[in-house]
């Protein structure tokens, strides 16, 4: 069964309850939520899992492995058990615009050991993103993650249809949630590009229509393939947008 994963961002403890209310009255399909760790915004993500965790089956806060120092007892264990959290996705992070926040020469790779060692009963993803370095060495990094204890990934999103099967055809069997994030601007388009070095088609089509069919064809691939997807409806409307696909 197709497991179908919606990201929103945890700017205001208020909006984002009335948020998943509504996604989960109106769309009954979607039971994953994810929730990102973004540090401008007060609500860590291991906070709004509480917010998330009666409205779905599965709620997925995001840690930065940056962020821990991990020379010691992972401290965020306790808050963890407390908040009976099943799945975390680890990434590795970015570095903090603020310079005066501590960070730590951490990988993904490390803290998904910890917790694996440390937390056996969580399920731990990783996050695949295809394309910060060639194919043969992002599935390289795959197979590192999965020695370590890594259950399942989230990908970047996926804006062409040929590298989705190419990636969706190695990774068969590896519980996947595919990445689908509108882009509908040439401002999106350029941020994608220049930030994490997307590819985009040459004939990609900004138009709302075209990725509202981009979505319900890579959800048609995953029904096919029993995998998963993960929308990101990133500076869109998302009640429309599921709305839409979902039609």
């Amino acid at each position: 069964m197709t497991s179908i994963s919606i990201e929103l961002v945890a700017r205001d403890r208020g909006e984002l309850s009335g948020l998943i209310q509504e996604i989960h009255e109106r769309f009954p399909q979607i039971d994953t939520l994810n929730i990102p760790d973004l540090l401008r915004f007060p609500i860590r993500s291991w906070d709004a899992y509480q917010l998330g965790q009666p409205f779905f089956k599965n709620v997925i806060p995001h840690l930065r492995a940056m962020d821990f120092n991990l020379r010691g007892r992972f401290e965020l264990s306790e808050v963890l058990v407390k908040n009976n959290v099943k799945s975390i996705l680890v990434i590795t992070g970015d570095k903090p615009q603020d310079m005066s926040r501590k960070v730590y020469r951490n990988s993904s790779l490390e803290l998904i050991r910890v917790i694996r060692k440390e937390l056996p009963e969580i399920n731990v993803y990783a996050g695949i993103d295809p394309y910060r370095a060639s194919l043969q060495k992002e599935l390289d990094y795959v197979r590192d993650k999965l020695e370590a204890g890594a259950y399942g990934f989230f990908t970047q999103p996926f804006f062409d249809y040929r590298l989705l099967d190419i990636y969706a055809e190695q990774l068969e069997g590896v519980p996947v949630f595919w990445g689908i994030c509108p882009v509908t601007s040439d401002k999106s388009k350029s941020y994608w590009e220049s930030k994490n070095e997307a590819m985009f088609p040459k004939n990609f089509d900004l138009a709302y229509d075209n990725n509202v069919k981009l979505a319900q064809g890579i959800l048609r691939r995953a029904k096919e393939t029993k995998s998963n997807v993960y929308f990101m409806p990133i500076r869109i409307d998302p009640i429309r947008y599921l709305k839409d696909v979902f039609a």
